[in-house]
């Protein structure tokens, strides 16, 4: 089976979702309609768009404001496309009637059920009768007569937050998982307490369970004791214990399954994951086989699969999954391969349940089982269903009313300014239930991770440049690649993998890499990278420390020269002797002290020689004149723990962040306190800070109050009015290392732990961030850094080279940008660099005031001709010129021309006929 991520011509683009702190999947899918969480303020509004155009146009988004607080889940019915069920943290679940047409929702066409005591997490329709819904808030969940707005059954037997809930396919049961760790299954109509419960997984994080098909098989989803996502098959008939237990990885995302009966294949997809997991499910054995894995461009918010009487099976798609992402929605296909597409297979494709509920909520509730019949997925013998649930009865118009208010809807939008936001409504308002039409604008990047507009979406009857183009990065194709085998360095045993996360756990320079190791004596390997290879499997010669390494940075000024600080509060300067190290190293060349508790972090200064910067858990930054051994400055106001500092590229300031959500700006030499504040990351995780363009913005890494990872853009001149744009990452540990190119205004993010770097644009206006290609590994790392520019191959348009440290193992990492005319130089990616590893001014000089700048190289090569200075080829023109066909002609010519295209049809008339060929017979051969 193969999978078909979809053209990004065919990805719903410009849309903002929500990043929604609930159980819910955030996206649904019917066979007319998408539902999805919407960002707006409180989350109460969805997203609401057609599943198929039909004519090859951009879908219609729509918003519908349907609570007043966060819409935490929601569903379809399985038989009317157009009615939906919402839950929300204002403690209430609503029933819509969506339209069949572009209009407004009225306040008619829903129904209330509750509120009840708290937020209600999970809604789920019943799979054979209509109008049976089952909701759960807190530790209770619900079965609901829709059409009665009735609670039947009050299923209380679980111990703590309902997570989620599942219906057996024949209806008969109902399965719960709760924060209690337990999964259970309910006989409504028999009991409300439960009939089977047992331990699921050992984690509280969210969990997930559904039931398979109409046998006594579950699936759940969750997390080990040791925080590893798992899914889990169980066996009714043995409740007591799994029959089998996957382990699927260390991420943090919560996993969220999607099955297909039909197939028996399964979908496990993470939030803030890249990749979606297929796996086919053989239910006798109770055994996960896996099928394949889908690496997707963008991190997942949430997922949904299209129902089955949706799909294209005459091309053998057998799952079209729907993945939610920051903003846009990627439909990503499951085909069979099969060499013909033009006869239906039904070995692929059996019959599937209809679109006609099987019974009504009052039968199901009085004992009834009957099943939904199945049809045939065969086109030539597919019957047409339409079914219409007595829940919310439909307020469907006539044909004349709704041109009518399609053409009133169409002249208000033409009279609505661009970016107004106003709705179009039917005469009737109503503040807590409307949609508000928009439209998709036509081919956007879905790379792009914010908008400058403040829409939902833009009109496209006002197209600009912008609108057209969308906001594209040129480096939006970078790949990385890792490098042969033959430059790895192997066989690195013994790291140190609990560096403090100020820590960006090894530096490197263009020679050598050091490298803490996991030995008393806080040991530092260094590594010659003209020595790549296995490493022996004896000693290495390191340097002898003394105390634990918590912080090492390469003097940029010097090769040969690395500052290493310890938990014992002092700072140690060392001298690798040329060609590297052939012993065990003790004596440091220069000791610092002044600290009175252990430093986390030492930055050198970027134009000066000697100046070393170091932060420490005393709560001070100090500055240090390595050459004489003073520590000249000690700059004050910090009242948490500093995460991290930075110089600015002109060397004159330096910025931290801290504990304490505050971002500080220093101007050493003439004030020992901030010269300014303002807010930083609201998560007290773990944070890092950078100078970007040219020192006019400050980027931050850290998290937010979700404690998802995020970075934001400050501008220098105005930290007191807080981050100008903020992009949520994804859900992890670790708090992201920011690694900033100055030429190309690219920042590449990882951190410990993690198997993807993601990518970035850094502009100086809205959106400011442009999302590029990330790249991914297949094993976590311990940590990654940089080498220098120079040490890029600009013929292979190569823009960074990173080294990457993996659990036993340092490699390298080359991205590079996809060109056609790579023989030329590359310069509009590769302006002059700055020469940094040549220092400006002494330590004296820059301590008495003084200030420089650094010279610029260019990197283009001798025998290279710029790319902008390429001849410009004459195109090949495969058909005349317009002119040629513009060209007027007169009556007698026009008549001329039909004349003897006429006869060069006809022939030339100089021909013989072909009779004239045909040999006759003698007189004396007729029979008489």
């Amino acid at each position: 089976m193969e999978r078909k991520t979809t053209m990004v011509a065919d990805w719903i683009n410009d849309i903002k979702s929500n990043s929604a702190a609930s159980y819910g999947n955030h996206i649904k899918s019917s066979c007319a309609f998408i539902a999805f969480n919407a960002h707006s303020p409180g989350g109460g509004t969805l997203g609401i768009l057609p599943l198929e155009t039909g004519n090859g146009d951009k879908p219609r988004v729509s918003e519908l404001h349907c609570h007043a607080d966060l819409v935490t889940d929601f569903d379809f019915s399985p038989f009317d496309d157009e009615l939906l069920a919402t839950c929300s943290a204002d403690m209430t679940v609503k029933l819509w009637r969506l339209p069949d047409t572009f209009q407004q929702v009225s306040s008619a066409q829903n129904i209330t059920l509750g509120p009840e005591a708290v937020r209600v997490e999970c809604v789920s329709f019943h799979p054979s009768a209509d109008g049976v819904l089952a909701s759960g808030a807190g530790n209770i969940a619900k079965i609901w007569d829709v059409s009665q707005q009735k609670a039947m059954a009050a299923l209380e037997d679980h111990g703590d937050q309902i997570q989620s809930l599942t219906w057996k396919k024949d209806g008969c049961l109902l399965g719960s998982s709760s924060k209690d760790k337990k999964l259970r299954i309910f006989d409504p109509r028999v009991t409300c307490s439960a009939v089977q419960c047992v331990q699921g997984h050992e984690n509280i994080k969210d969990s997930r369970l559904i039931w398979l098909n109409i046998s006594d098989t579950l699936l759940s989803t969750g997390f080990s004791q040791m925080r590893e996502r798992q899914a889990r098959l169980w066996d009714t008939r043995k409740f007591t214990s799994p029959v089998s237990t996957l382990n699927l990885d260390t991420a943090q995302g919560s996993l969220i399954p999607l099955y297909d009966t039909d197939s028996g294949l399964l979908i496990l997809a993470g939030k803030g994951d890249n990749v979606l997991h297929c796996f086919e499910v053989c239910t006798p054995a109770a055994t996960l086989t896996q099928v394949n894995q889908c690496l997707t461009e963008l991190k997942s918010k949430g997922v949904a699969m299209v129902p089955k009487l949706a799909l294209d099976v005459m091309s053998c798609e057998v799952i079209r999954v729907l993945q939610l992402t920051e903003n846009s929605i990627v439909p990503i296909s499951y085909r069979v391969p099969r060499k013909s597409l033009h006869e239906f297979h039904d070995d692929l494709f059996p019959d599937t349940p209809g679109k006609v509920p099987s019974i009504s909520a009052l039968d199901w509730f009085n004992g009834s089982n009957k099943q939904v019949q199945k049809v045939s997925l065969h086109p030539a013998k597919r019957t047409k269903q339409s079914f219409i649930s007595i829940a919310v009865p439909s307020m469907r118009k006539s044909s004349r009313e709704l041109r009518e208010l399609t053409r009133r809807g169409e002249k208000e939008m033409e009279e609505v300014p661009w970016g107004t936001g106003k709705s179009v409504d039917n005469g009737q308002t109503s503040s807590s239930s409307s949609i508000s039409s928009m439209t998709s604008p036509s081919n956007t990047s879905p790379s792009s991770t914010s908008s400058k507009f403040t829409d939902f979406v833009t009109p496209q009857s006002q197209k600009s440049l912008h609108s057209i183009l969308g906001n594209n990065s040129k480096f939006r194709h970078v790949q990385g690649t890792v490098s042969h085998r033959d430059t790895h360095i192997t066989n690195l045993k013994g790291l140190n993998l609990t560096t403090p996360g100020e820590s960006d756990g090894f530096c490197v320079n263009r020679e050598r890499v050091a490298v803490p190791l996991k030995v008393s004596g806080g040991q530092i390997a260094v590594l010659e990278l003209s020595k790549p290879g296995r490493l022996p499997d004896n000693s290495l010669p390191t340097i002898q420390n003394s105390a634990a390494v918590t912080d090492l940075s390469w003097d940029p000024f010097n090769r040969h020269r690395l500052a290493a600080a310890g938990e014992d509060a002092k700072i140690r300067i060392w001298r690798i002797p040329t060609g590297g190290l052939s012993g065990i190293l003790s004596d440091p060349e220069q000791t610092l002290s002044g600290h009175t508790e252990k430093i986390y972090s030492i930055k050198f200064h970027p134009l000066a020689s000697d100046i070393l910067a170091s932060s420490s858990y005393d709560m001070t930054v100090r500055i240090w004149d390595i050459s004489s051994g003073k520590e000249e400055i000690i700059l004050k106001g910090h009242t948490e723990q500093i995460f991290s500092l930075s110089w600015s590229p002109d060397g004159q300031q330096l910025a931290t962040v801290s504990k304490d959500g505050k971002v500080r700006v220093y101007d050493p030499r003439r004030s020992v306190n901030p010269v300014q504040e303002g807010p930083g990351p609201v998560g007290s995780r773990g944070a890092r800070i950078l100078w970007v363009s040219d020192g006019r913005y400050l980027l931050i890494s850290g998290f937010d109050s979700r404690s998802e990872r995020q970075i934001s853009l400050h501008d220098v001149g105005s930290l007191a009015l807080g981050p100008l744009a903020t992009t949520d990452i994804n859900a992890a540990p670790s708090t992201l290392i920011p690694f900033y190119d100055d030429d190309t205004s690219i920042v590449y993010l990882t951190g410990k732990g993690d198997t993807r770097v993601h990518i970035y644009e850094i502009q100086t206006d809205a959106p400011y961030f442009l999302q590029c290609s990330s790249f991914n590994s297949t094993e976590p790392h311990k940590g990654l850094c940089f080498l220098p520019k120079t040490e890029c191959s600009v013929r292979e348009v190569e823009i960074a080279r990173a080294l990457r440290l993996g659990h036993n193992s340092l490699e390298s990492i080359i991205f590079t940008v996809p060109r056609v005319k790579k023989e030329f130089f590359q310069d509009d990616i590769f302006p002059d660099t700055t020469m940094w590893w040549q220092p400006v001014l002494s330590a004296s000089a820059w301590l008495a005031g003084s200030n420089g700048q650094h010279k610029k190289l260019s990197l283009k090569p001798e025998d290279m001709v710029p790319v902008s200075e390429a001849p410009k080829e004459v195109p090949n023109r495969k058909y005349k010129p317009s002119a040629f066909y513009l060209e007027e002609k007169t009556d007698e010519e026009k008549k001329e021309e039909l004349l003897s295209a006429m006869v060069a049809k006809l022939g030339n008339l100089d021909d013989p006929l072909p009779q004239d060929s045909f040999e006759g017979v003698d007189e004396d051969e007729w029979d008489d």
